[in-house]
């Protein structure tokens, strides 16, 4: 593939809260250093809310000679405020190209399900329980309004950003992809759809346009990959605050479960001819791992993440995590 890379978080932003409480900008260097040289990878995925945050990591990933995919990910905001926030951050995606660097602009992130007019509800758990009330309906009412959505939202970003432009779908958002320059899908295999999995990969890559696959990735207890798009729905959070309080039961950690189920896919979009891939993702800092006491506390095994985050002290290195088995999958395949 073209394009090896990782997704690199710096915070969601929700009701004014951000998920990574703390933004250091000498680890964000660091850990894009690691992602360069340790991982392998020639490209990154900066995903978040906060236009600033996103701006500083794609400028430290372009200096490291990353290809930079700048993604502002924006959460139960409605279409006025998640076009502001798109054109905001495509004035900065510009800057940064203007200098040489290789960016792509990701106009938002599964719109439909996670923010507000495009499915009935205020809250993405709202808007998710009326889509299955009446899937094929709702599927078609979000096919419609994110359309609407789109078509003048790319055209603005267009004006504002020069390079190539691309959004990040689920699969049922029915995306015309005729307004992107790369045809971008959240592709998370789980048991159900496993035996067409591969099938369906293939069927997209036979189309004209280059395809990036993003959002893929699992959890780290057992079994997690069976369940993959609803693998980290196993925390208990606080009613008023929305922050991870436990996991909702004992379940057992299985690192080379996760490790074989990104090596599967790399290989798979390998072989299919997948232009670019974005594992999801390098870490979660609000699901730190708590391997002393309850096991209920140790919210990593809840974390897509392929380093867990160490709870209050510094791993290896002085850095503030430790690499899962899945890092090194990933690392094999990249340089491989």
């Amino acid at each position: 593939m073209r394009a090896r890379g990782i997704a690199y978080d710096t915070g969601f932003v929700r009701d004014g809260r951000n998920s990574l409480e703390h933004f250091d900008p000498e680890l964000v260097q660091r850990e894009l250093t690691v992602i360069r040289d340790d991982l392998h990878c020639n490209a990154v995925h900066v995903v978040g809310g906060d236009p600033q945050r996103l701006e500083f990591a794609a400028r430290a990933a372009a200096d490291l000679g990353l290809e930079v995919w700048f993604s502002p990910y924006p959460l139960d905001l409605s279409t006025d405020e998640v076009l502001a926030l798109l054109l905001d951050c495509a004035e900065r995606a510009e800057r940064l190209r203007a200098t040489g660097a290789e960016v792509v602009f990701v106009a938002g992130v599964e719109l439909s399900v996670m923010n507000r007019g495009f499915i009935d509800g205020d809250r993405i758990e709202q808007r998710l329980n009326h889509l299955m009330a009446d899937p094929s309906h709702r599927m078609a009412e979000a096919r419609s309004r994110l359309g609407r959505f789109l078509h003048p939202a790319v055209a603005a970003i267009r004006e504002r950003f020069h390079g190539k432009v691309t959004y990040a779908a689920i699969p049922f958002e029915g995306v015309d992809w005729d307004l992107f320059d790369f045809v971008t899908l959240e592709l998370i295999r789980s048991a159900e759809v496993a035996d067409q999995f591969g099938a369906g990969v293939r069927d997209l890559v036979a189309q004209p346009k280059p395809v990036a696959v993003t959002g893929f990735g699992t959890a780290t207890w057992h079994g997690a990959g069976d369940v993959a798009p609803r693998s980290m729905e196993i925390i208990e959070y606080d009613e008023a605050t929305g922050e991870p309080l436990r996991l909702n039961g004992r379940y057992q950690r299985d690192e080379a479960g996760q490790a074989a189920y990104l090596s599967e896919l790399l290989e798979l979009f390998d072989d299919a001819g997948v232009d670019s891939t974005f594992v999801h993702l390098f870490a979660l800092y609000s699901l730190p791992h708590r391997p002393d006491g309850d096991p209920r506390d140790d919210l990593d095994l809840a974390s897509l993440g392929i380093v867990k985050v160490i709870d209050g002290r510094s791993a290896s290195a002085g850095l503030p995590w430790e690499p899962k088995a899945a890092f090194a999958a990933v690392a094999d395949h990249y340089a491989g």
